[in-house]
């Protein structure tokens, strides 16, 4: 991964809260796996920032050498890699999701 994908990678992290890496858009997740951790999300009702992989190659594979982890989608909360699709489902049915966004004063969406 060049510099200069590690330095976009790094900025998104750190300009939002809640970032998930995916393929597609929120309204239109293109996997499977990227549409389960939107509906999570969405459910928590918190504020997330989408990052579509399939826009960018270099961000597509640049992200799984950022965070050493193969797949996609990845989601992170204040800077910190929680996840792919499974730990964020495991996360969320056991409420451990909902207690990292309040531990983190992650905001709501308004609306």
């Amino acid at each position: 991964m060049s510099d200069i994908v590690e330095q976009k990678i790094k900025k998104i992290i750190e300009d939002n809260d809640v970032v998930l890496f995916m393929k597609g858009e929120a309204e239109t997740p293109m996997c499977g796996f990227s549409a389960a951790v939107v509906q999570i999300l969405a459910h928590t009702g918190i504020d997330f920032h989408v990052v579509n992989v399939l826009d960018d190659p270099d961000i597509r594979e640049g992200i799984k050498a950022f965070s050493d982890w193969p797949t996609i989608p990845q989601l992170y909360v204040k800077k910190e890699f929680i996840g792919g699709c499974d730990i964020v489902r495991e996360m969320y049915m056991s409420g451990e999701l909902q207690t990292l966004f309040q531990e983190k004063e992650i905001k709501h969406s308004v609306g």
